[in-house]
């Protein structure tokens, strides 16, 4: 039997898959292999051109420096037909913007003797100056071409890890007025004696404003009771709870028969959003390693599984915007009082430990909960797109190849933190969101990307391709539009579940 390693899964040739979260995996006999690390969503590729060393960066010459400028519209737009590609903000630091056309002085050179200097010395950039009236008529489509440039409407630009958790990632007004009437909404909810989950579920379900989600999301979670005057009594209750899990059992994270859970933990932790600052900090990598820690020696029958430190992320993240106005992914954590850290760390575990509470089958032993979910993936797409699940075949990719990820992780290393908390809105909101609208989010995912999986044409580009999805510059609307679908699919396959059987 042959295996061929593959990012982070395992091919077998005449025998059984054996797929594995990205980091490590296991072999039939029991031998535990080293897994080479997937770029995803939030774990881009080092870009070579900006982590060369400067001592390999050629000289520019004085000739070569210009680029060829695009000398009509229609030019102009198809140089920039792929304006939504990763590398455009990369390109961006690269280069100084464009001056506006009224600060734009251009010097004409007048000197014939340096026209013909320019003629005898052949094309520079491909282009030859003839006269200084070609040079004119040059500067002046230059010109045009700019101010064409700027009546175009601006793209936004979503930034490759900012405003994770910001609401507003699309480039839209912080604050119209139907947004106003929705936040005015949830704190008339949230204010009565006793508050409506279904009224507040039912209005979550399209997106949660970034000012209420943080007492939102702890009474969609079942952490705070719907009775408003209970809330301070229970968080209490719970936060001292959980630091008294802390004093009776961390200190055991260095014997024998923990030491190798806390070892696996604190060697997952620093790769957790790795472009993201804030997670880079010492502090709050403590703050995950006490919390993935007690969750699990309290939850022997699966214990700590790679991929739920992930999961840990989108509660910190929500919960530390509570205590913060700026963006939170370069926010200082040591700047914060003591007892809000606390907070912030105790009300993190409590949602996280509901939320596993659902989900628990995924990470028992042989993660059998992961592997119906994925054969239920494969059925479904077999039925709403044979075209792709034909593809797949021809191709011998198997769905727990890139699926099991997926399934693992909750899409969360296929999409930006940003997306991740607006799914989430959703998810807290779905009746069983995290353990069955899940997968119907996880097929309308899987055929957004029909076209460019039925362009591959071999296991190696396709299985490239799913686990490297291009979905860097997604914001609200484009979770929006996945979510819609998902609920289509639902609508149609949930309750009549043999429609997707063969």
């Amino acid at each position: 039997m042959r295996a061929v390693r593959f990012h982070g899964c395992f091919r077998v040739k005449l025998g059984v898959l054996s797929p594995w979260p990205p980091t490590t995996g296991f072999i039939s006999g029991g031998e535990t292999k080293s897994l080479q690390p997937v770029y995803g969503a939030q774990h881009p590729p080092l870009d070579p051109r900006r982590h060369r060393p400067l001592k390999d960066t050629p000289k520019a010459s004085s000739l070569n420096t210009k680029s060829k400028k695009p000398a009509t519209f229609h030019e102009f737009a198809r140089s920039t037909n792929d304006a939504w590609d990763i590398d455009d903000e990369e390109d961006d630091e690269d280069t100084e913007p464009l001056p506006r056309p009224s600060d734009r002085q251009e010097p004409i050179n007048t000197n014939h003797d340096q026209d013909r200097l320019d003629v005898e010395s052949g094309p520079t950039n491909g282009r030859v100056v003839k006269s200084c009236s070609d040079a004119q008529l040059n500067v002046n489509a230059a010109r045009n071409t700019l101010q064409k440039q700027q009546s175009l409407p601006v793209r936004p630009v979503i930034p490759l890890v900012a405003r994770i958790s910001d609401q507003n990632a699309s480039g839209a007004p912080p604050m119209t007025v139907r947004e106003k009437t929705r936040l005015d909404k949830f704190k008339q909810l949230l204010a009565s004696p006793n508050t409506d989950l279904e009224e507040l579920r039912k209005h979550s379900w399209s997106g949660i404003p970034r000012e209420v989600r943080p007492v939102t999301w702890r009474l969609l979670s079942g952490y705070l009771p719907a009775n408003r005057e209970r809330r301070d009594l229970v968080l209490q209750r719970k936060r001292e709870e959980y630091f008294g899990f802390i004093e009776q059992y961390y200190h055991s994270r260095t014997d024998d028969n923990h030491r190798d859970t806390y070892r696996q933990i604190h060697i997952d932790i620093p790769r957790t959003n790795p472009l993201i600052p804030l997670f880079q900090q010492p502090l709050v990598q403590e703050v995950f390693e006490r919390i993935l820690f007690i969750w699990a020696i309290r939850h022997p029958a699966s214990g700590y599984v790679q991929g739920i430190n992930d999961l840990v992320t989108p509660f910190f993240v929500v919960f530390l915007s509570e205590f913060v106005e700026e963006d939170v992914e370069n926010f200082e954590m040591a700047s914060l009082p003591l007892d809000t850290q606390r907070n912030i760390e105790a009300d993190s575990f409590w949602c996280m430990s509901k939320l596993l509470d659902g989900i628990q089958d995924n990470y028992t032993f042989a993660q059998p909960g992961i592997q119906i979910k994925v054969k239920a993936l494969e059925e479904l797409v077999s039925r709403i797109d044979e075209d792709v699940h034909v593809h797949f075949q021809r191709c011998e990719v198997e769905y727990l190849q890139f699926a099991f990820r997926w399934m693992n992780n909750l899409l969360m290393r296929e999409l930006p933190l940003r997306c991740t908390i607006r799914l989430w809105d959703t998810y807290q909101a779905e009746s069983e969101g995290f353990s069955h609208f899940h997968l119907y989010v996880c097929a309308a995912f899987l055929i957004k990307w029909r076209k460019e999986i039925l362009s591959m044409v071999d296991f190696q580009s396709l299985l490239m391709l799913l686990q490297n999805l291009p979905t860097i510059h997604w914001g609200n609307e484009e979770v929006g539009l996945l979510l819609a679908e998902a609920y289509r699919l639902k609508y149609m396959f949930a309750d009549a579940p043999s429609h997707y059987k063969r």
